[in-house]
Protein backbone atom coordinates (compact mmCIF):
# COMPACT_ATOMS: atom_id res chain seq x y z
CA UNK A 1 0.00 0.00 0.00
CA UNK A 2 3.04 2.28 -0.02
CA UNK A 3 2.26 3.12 -3.65
CA UNK A 4 -1.31 4.14 -2.84
CA UNK A 5 -1.65 7.91 -2.92
CA UNK A 6 -3.03 9.13 0.43
CA UNK A 7 -2.51 5.91 2.38
CA UNK A 8 1.02 5.58 1.01
CA UNK A 9 1.89 9.07 2.25
CA UNK A 10 0.38 8.18 5.62
CA UNK A 11 2.49 5.03 5.98
CA UNK A 12 5.75 6.50 4.70
CA UNK A 13 5.52 9.26 7.29
CA UNK A 14 4.20 7.34 10.30
CA UNK A 15 6.07 4.02 10.17
CA UNK A 16 9.63 5.40 10.65
CA UNK A 17 8.45 7.61 13.52
CA UNK A 18 6.82 4.65 15.26
CA UNK A 19 9.83 2.37 14.71
CA UNK A 20 12.13 5.05 16.17
CA UNK A 21 9.87 5.41 19.20
CA UNK A 22 10.21 1.71 20.07
CA UNK A 23 13.83 0.72 19.26
CA UNK A 24 13.63 -2.42 21.43
CA UNK A 25 10.37 -3.66 19.94
CA UNK A 26 10.33 -6.10 17.03
CA UNK A 27 8.33 -4.92 14.03
CA UNK A 28 6.93 -7.36 11.48
CA UNK A 29 5.90 -5.53 8.31
CA UNK A 30 3.58 -7.29 5.87
CA UNK A 31 3.38 -6.13 2.27
CA UNK A 32 5.19 -6.12 -1.05
CA UNK A 33 8.75 -6.76 0.01
CA UNK A 34 10.35 -5.17 -3.04
CA UNK A 35 8.55 -1.88 -2.26
CA UNK A 36 9.16 -1.85 1.49
CA UNK A 37 12.84 -2.79 1.14
CA UNK A 38 13.61 0.54 -0.57
CA UNK A 39 13.18 2.44 2.69
CA UNK A 40 15.97 2.77 5.25
CA UNK A 41 13.63 2.13 8.17
CA UNK A 42 12.86 -1.32 6.75
CA UNK A 43 16.54 -2.25 7.08
CA UNK A 44 16.75 -1.74 10.84
CA UNK A 45 17.69 -4.71 13.02
CA UNK A 46 14.34 -4.78 14.81
CA UNK A 47 12.37 -4.84 11.53
CA UNK A 48 11.47 -7.88 9.45
CA UNK A 49 9.46 -7.83 6.24
CA UNK A 50 7.13 -10.59 5.11
CA UNK A 51 6.19 -10.56 1.46
CA UNK A 52 2.49 -10.38 0.60
CA UNK A 53 1.75 -10.03 -3.11
CA UNK A 54 -1.98 -10.72 -2.83
CA UNK A 55 -4.27 -8.14 -4.47
CA UNK A 56 -5.96 -5.79 -2.03
CA UNK A 57 -9.51 -6.78 -1.01
CA UNK A 58 -8.92 -10.34 -2.26
CA UNK A 59 -9.64 -13.65 -0.54
CA UNK A 60 -5.98 -14.60 -0.90
CA UNK A 61 -5.06 -11.39 0.95
CA UNK A 62 -7.31 -12.47 3.81
CA UNK A 63 -5.58 -15.82 4.22
CA UNK A 64 -2.06 -14.41 3.83
CA UNK A 65 -2.62 -11.63 6.37
CA UNK A 66 -4.21 -13.97 8.91
CA UNK A 67 -1.34 -16.42 8.50
CA UNK A 68 1.31 -13.70 8.74
CA UNK A 69 -0.15 -11.77 11.63
CA UNK A 70 1.27 -13.80 14.52
CA UNK A 71 1.97 -10.73 16.66
CA UNK A 72 1.17 -9.22 20.04
CA UNK A 73 -0.53 -6.31 18.29
CA UNK A 74 -1.61 -6.03 14.67
CA UNK A 75 -2.00 -2.56 13.16
CA UNK A 76 -3.86 -2.51 9.85
CA UNK A 77 -3.62 0.97 8.26
CA UNK A 78 -6.73 0.51 6.10
CA UNK A 79 -10.06 -1.24 6.49
CA UNK A 80 -8.91 -4.48 4.76
CA UNK A 81 -8.43 -6.31 8.06
CA UNK A 82 -7.93 -10.09 8.20
CA UNK A 83 -11.37 -11.19 9.40
CA UNK A 84 -9.99 -14.48 10.77
CA UNK A 85 -7.47 -12.71 13.01
CA UNK A 86 -8.35 -13.03 16.69
CA UNK A 87 -5.55 -11.09 18.39
CA UNK A 88 -5.21 -7.51 19.55
CA UNK A 89 -6.13 -5.23 16.67
CA UNK A 90 -5.62 -1.54 15.84
CA UNK A 91 -7.18 -0.26 12.60
CA UNK A 92 -6.88 3.05 10.77
CA UNK A 93 -9.98 4.06 8.84
CA UNK A 94 -9.29 6.80 6.32
CA UNK A 95 -12.82 7.01 4.99
CA UNK A 96 -16.03 5.02 4.67
CA UNK A 97 -16.39 5.69 0.95
CA UNK A 98 -17.30 2.09 0.11
CA UNK A 99 -20.35 2.28 2.38
CA UNK A 100 -21.31 5.92 1.92
CA UNK A 101 -21.02 6.33 -1.86
CA UNK A 102 -22.48 3.09 -3.19
CA UNK A 103 -23.23 4.59 -6.60
CA UNK A 104 -19.48 4.91 -7.20
CA UNK A 105 -18.54 1.42 -5.98
CA UNK A 106 -18.49 -1.48 -8.48
CA UNK A 107 -20.75 -4.52 -8.42
CA UNK A 108 -22.77 -5.96 -5.56
CA UNK A 109 -19.89 -8.27 -4.61
CA UNK A 110 -17.61 -5.28 -3.88
CA UNK A 111 -20.29 -3.65 -1.76
CA UNK A 112 -20.92 -6.82 0.22
CA UNK A 113 -17.20 -7.40 0.74
CA UNK A 114 -16.73 -3.85 2.05
CA UNK A 115 -19.73 -4.28 4.33
CA UNK A 116 -18.27 -7.53 5.70
CA UNK A 117 -14.90 -5.91 6.41
CA UNK A 118 -16.39 -2.89 8.17
CA UNK A 119 -18.63 -5.19 10.21
CA UNK A 120 -15.53 -7.15 11.23
CA UNK A 121 -13.86 -3.90 12.29
CA UNK A 122 -16.88 -3.05 14.42
CA UNK A 123 -16.54 -6.25 16.43
CA UNK A 124 -12.83 -7.15 16.22
CA UNK A 125 -10.94 -3.85 16.47
CA UNK A 126 -9.77 -2.95 19.96
CA UNK A 127 -9.02 0.60 18.84
CA UNK A 128 -9.77 2.55 15.67
CA UNK A 129 -7.90 5.60 14.41
CA UNK A 130 -9.87 7.89 12.09
CA UNK A 131 -8.01 10.60 10.19
CA UNK A 132 -10.83 13.15 10.59
CA UNK A 133 -13.85 13.72 12.78
CA UNK A 134 -15.90 13.48 9.60
CA UNK A 135 -14.66 9.92 8.97
CA UNK A 136 -15.29 9.02 12.61
CA UNK A 137 -18.87 10.29 12.39
CA UNK A 138 -19.42 8.42 9.13
CA UNK A 139 -18.05 5.19 10.60
CA UNK A 140 -20.39 5.48 13.58
CA UNK A 141 -23.36 6.38 11.37
CA UNK A 142 -22.87 3.58 8.87
CA UNK A 143 -21.66 0.72 11.10
CA UNK A 144 -22.89 1.51 14.61
CA UNK A 145 -19.39 0.98 16.00
CA UNK A 146 -18.82 1.95 19.63
CA UNK A 147 -17.59 5.59 19.58
CA UNK A 148 -15.35 4.86 22.58
CA UNK A 149 -13.15 2.73 20.33
CA UNK A 150 -12.38 5.68 18.05
CA UNK A 151 -9.60 8.25 18.30
CA UNK A 152 -9.33 11.03 15.71
CA UNK A 153 -5.75 11.70 14.62
CA UNK A 154 -5.36 14.13 11.73
CA UNK A 155 -2.84 13.49 8.99
CA UNK A 156 0.21 15.74 8.74
CA UNK A 157 2.10 17.66 6.12
CA UNK A 158 5.84 17.37 5.59
CA UNK A 159 8.02 20.33 6.56
CA UNK A 160 9.58 20.27 3.09
CA UNK A 161 6.31 21.53 1.60
CA UNK A 162 6.84 24.87 3.38
CA UNK A 163 10.36 25.30 2.01
CA UNK A 164 9.78 24.99 -1.73
CA UNK A 165 11.57 27.55 -3.88
CA UNK A 166 10.27 28.42 -7.31
CA UNK A 167 12.40 26.82 -9.98
CA UNK A 168 11.64 26.29 -13.66
CA UNK A 169 7.97 26.79 -14.50
CA UNK A 170 6.56 23.28 -15.20
CA UNK A 171 4.07 24.64 -17.74
CA UNK A 172 4.46 27.43 -20.30
CA UNK A 173 1.17 29.21 -19.52
CA UNK A 174 -0.65 30.25 -16.34
CA UNK A 175 -2.72 27.35 -15.05
CA UNK A 176 -5.28 26.02 -12.63
CA UNK A 177 -4.27 22.81 -10.89
CA UNK A 178 -6.03 19.65 -9.80
CA UNK A 179 -4.09 16.93 -7.93
CA UNK A 180 -5.47 13.44 -7.35
CA UNK A 181 -6.81 10.46 -9.23
CA UNK A 182 -9.73 10.59 -11.66
CA UNK A 183 -12.15 8.34 -9.81
CA UNK A 184 -15.75 9.46 -10.32
CA UNK A 185 -16.27 10.87 -6.82
CA UNK A 186 -13.38 13.28 -7.40
CA UNK A 187 -15.85 15.23 -9.55
CA UNK A 188 -13.56 15.99 -12.48
CA UNK A 189 -16.42 16.01 -14.97
CA UNK A 190 -17.95 19.05 -13.26
CA UNK A 191 -14.53 20.66 -12.92
CA UNK A 192 -14.02 20.29 -16.67
CA UNK A 193 -17.49 21.70 -17.33
CA UNK A 194 -16.70 24.67 -15.08
CA UNK A 195 -13.43 25.23 -16.91
CA UNK A 196 -15.30 25.08 -20.21
CA UNK A 197 -17.51 27.96 -19.00
CA UNK A 198 -14.39 30.01 -18.24
CA UNK A 199 -12.16 29.03 -21.14
CA UNK A 200 -12.97 32.10 -23.25
CA UNK A 201 -12.62 34.48 -20.29
CA UNK A 202 -9.24 33.44 -18.86
CA UNK A 203 -5.84 32.60 -20.37
CA UNK A 204 -5.21 29.70 -18.01
CA UNK A 205 -4.85 26.03 -18.83
CA UNK A 206 -6.07 23.26 -16.53
CA UNK A 207 -3.40 20.82 -15.34
CA UNK A 208 -4.58 17.48 -13.92
CA UNK A 209 -1.83 15.75 -11.96
CA UNK A 210 -2.24 12.17 -10.78
CA UNK A 211 -2.85 8.60 -11.75
CA UNK A 212 -5.45 8.12 -14.45
CA UNK A 213 -7.53 5.49 -12.72
CA UNK A 214 -11.23 5.08 -11.99
CA UNK A 215 -13.43 2.62 -10.12
CA UNK A 216 -16.13 2.12 -12.74
CA UNK A 217 -15.93 4.51 -15.65
CA UNK A 218 -12.17 4.56 -16.04
CA UNK A 219 -11.12 7.69 -17.88
CA UNK A 220 -13.61 7.53 -20.75
CA UNK A 221 -16.10 10.19 -19.66
CA UNK A 222 -13.39 12.55 -18.46
CA UNK A 223 -11.28 12.16 -21.60
CA UNK A 224 -14.31 12.78 -23.82
CA UNK A 225 -15.08 15.95 -21.90
CA UNK A 226 -11.44 17.05 -22.03
CA UNK A 227 -11.17 16.37 -25.78
CA UNK A 228 -13.26 19.47 -26.54
CA UNK A 229 -10.58 21.50 -24.73
CA UNK A 230 -7.62 19.52 -25.97
CA UNK A 231 -5.28 22.52 -26.18
CA UNK A 232 -6.18 23.75 -22.69
CA UNK A 233 -6.49 20.61 -20.52
CA UNK A 234 -3.37 18.58 -19.78
CA UNK A 235 -3.05 15.24 -17.96
CA UNK A 236 0.43 14.70 -16.53
CA UNK A 237 -0.15 11.26 -15.00
CA UNK A 238 1.79 10.45 -11.84
CA UNK A 239 4.68 12.82 -11.06
CA UNK A 240 7.41 12.62 -8.42
CA UNK A 241 7.21 14.94 -5.43
CA UNK A 242 9.94 17.28 -6.68
CA UNK A 243 7.94 18.11 -9.81
CA UNK A 244 4.66 18.16 -7.88
CA UNK A 245 6.16 20.82 -5.60
CA UNK A 246 6.79 23.02 -8.63
CA UNK A 247 3.27 22.50 -9.94
CA UNK A 248 1.94 23.71 -6.59
CA UNK A 249 4.15 26.79 -6.21
CA UNK A 250 3.54 28.01 -9.77
CA UNK A 251 -0.23 27.36 -9.85
CA UNK A 252 -2.73 30.21 -9.69
CA UNK A 253 -4.94 27.97 -7.56
CA UNK A 254 -5.62 24.35 -6.69
CA UNK A 255 -9.22 23.41 -7.47
CA UNK A 256 -10.38 20.34 -5.54
CA UNK A 257 -14.17 19.86 -5.95
CA UNK A 258 -14.32 16.32 -4.54
CA UNK A 259 -17.67 14.90 -3.45
CA UNK A 260 -16.20 12.70 -0.73
CA UNK A 261 -12.91 12.76 1.17
CA UNK A 262 -11.84 11.16 4.42
CA UNK A 263 -9.19 13.83 4.86
CA UNK A 264 -7.87 15.52 1.70
CA UNK A 265 -4.08 15.80 1.56
CA UNK A 266 -3.69 17.75 -1.74
CA UNK A 267 -5.36 20.95 -0.44
CA UNK A 268 -3.24 20.83 2.73
CA UNK A 269 -0.03 20.32 0.74
CA UNK A 270 -1.03 23.11 -1.65
CA UNK A 271 -1.62 25.48 1.28
CA UNK A 272 1.80 24.63 2.71
CA UNK A 273 3.31 25.68 -0.63
CA UNK A 274 1.47 29.00 -0.58
CA UNK A 275 -0.99 27.99 -3.28
CA UNK A 276 -4.55 29.33 -2.81
CA UNK A 277 -7.13 26.55 -2.76
CA UNK A 278 -10.73 26.20 -3.86
CA UNK A 279 -12.39 23.13 -2.35
CA UNK A 280 -15.86 21.67 -2.09
CA UNK A 281 -17.94 22.41 0.99
CA UNK A 282 -18.35 18.66 1.50
CA UNK A 283 -17.12 15.79 3.66
CA UNK A 284 -13.87 16.39 5.59
CA UNK A 285 -12.65 19.38 3.59
CA UNK A 286 -14.11 22.15 5.80
CA UNK A 287 -12.63 20.39 8.84
CA UNK A 288 -9.16 20.31 7.27
CA UNK A 289 -9.14 23.67 5.48
CA UNK A 290 -11.17 25.77 7.97
CA UNK A 291 -11.14 29.43 6.89
CA UNK A 292 -8.04 29.00 4.71
CA UNK A 293 -9.92 27.94 1.57
CA UNK A 294 -12.58 29.24 -0.78
CA UNK A 295 -15.55 26.87 -0.79
CA UNK A 296 -17.72 25.83 -3.72
CA UNK A 297 -20.82 23.71 -4.13
CA UNK A 298 -19.40 20.56 -5.79
CA UNK A 299 -22.74 19.78 -7.44
CA UNK A 300 -22.96 23.20 -9.15
CA UNK A 301 -20.82 23.71 -12.25
CA UNK A 302 -21.70 27.41 -12.18
CA UNK A 303 -20.58 27.84 -8.58
CA UNK A 304 -17.26 26.09 -9.22
CA UNK A 305 -16.70 28.41 -12.20
CA UNK A 306 -17.74 31.50 -10.23
CA UNK A 307 -15.36 30.75 -7.36
CA UNK A 308 -12.46 30.26 -9.78
CA UNK A 309 -13.28 33.52 -11.58
CA UNK A 310 -13.66 35.38 -8.27
CA UNK A 311 -10.24 34.28 -7.05
CA UNK A 312 -8.43 34.97 -10.32
CA UNK A 313 -9.87 38.50 -10.47
CA UNK A 314 -8.82 39.51 -6.95
CA UNK A 315 -5.07 39.74 -6.21
CA UNK A 316 -5.73 40.80 -2.62
CA UNK A 317 -7.89 37.72 -2.05
CA UNK A 318 -5.18 35.51 -3.56
CA UNK A 319 -2.58 36.89 -1.15
CA UNK A 320 -4.95 36.60 1.79
CA UNK A 321 -5.63 32.93 0.99
CA UNK A 322 -1.92 32.20 0.56
CA UNK A 323 -1.13 33.55 4.02
CA UNK A 324 -4.10 31.86 5.67
CA UNK A 325 -3.25 28.58 3.94
CA UNK A 326 0.33 28.53 5.17
CA UNK A 327 -0.75 29.22 8.75
CA UNK A 328 -3.45 26.56 8.61
CA UNK A 329 -1.08 23.95 7.17
CA UNK A 330 1.39 24.59 10.01
CA UNK A 331 -1.14 23.19 12.49
CA UNK A 332 -0.78 19.70 10.95
CA UNK A 333 2.38 17.62 11.39
CA UNK A 334 3.34 13.98 10.95
CA UNK A 335 5.34 14.16 14.18
CA UNK A 336 2.17 15.07 16.05
CA UNK A 337 0.24 12.30 14.28
CA UNK A 338 2.96 9.75 15.09
CA UNK A 339 3.06 10.80 18.76
CA UNK A 340 -0.69 10.35 19.13
CA UNK A 341 -0.56 7.02 17.27
CA UNK A 342 2.16 5.79 19.63
CA UNK A 343 -0.03 6.74 22.58
CA UNK A 344 -2.76 4.44 21.24
CA UNK A 345 -0.22 1.67 20.64
CA UNK A 346 1.11 2.08 24.19
CA UNK A 347 -2.41 1.90 25.61
CA UNK A 348 -3.07 -1.35 23.73
CA UNK A 349 0.26 -2.87 24.74
CA UNK A 350 -0.62 -2.39 28.41
CA UNK A 351 -4.06 -4.01 28.19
Amino acid sequence: MLKASGIGTYLINLIPNIINTYPKTSFHLIGKKNEIANYNWAKKKNVTVENCEAPIYSISEQFLLAKSANTDLLWVPHYNIPVFYSGKLLVTVHDVFHLAMLEYVGGIHKRLYAKALFTAIKYKANKIICVSQFSANELIRLTGVNPNKITVIHNGVNKEWFEIKKEKQPHNKPYLLYVGNVKPHKNLVRLLEAFELLANKIPHDLIIVGKKEGFITGDTIIEKKASSLIQRVHFTGYVENKLLHQYFVHAETLVFPSLYEGFGLPPLEAMACGCPVIVSNAASLPEVCADAAIYCDPYSVEDIANKIEQLLADKNLQQQMRLKGIERAKTFSWEKAAKKTCEIIEELRKT
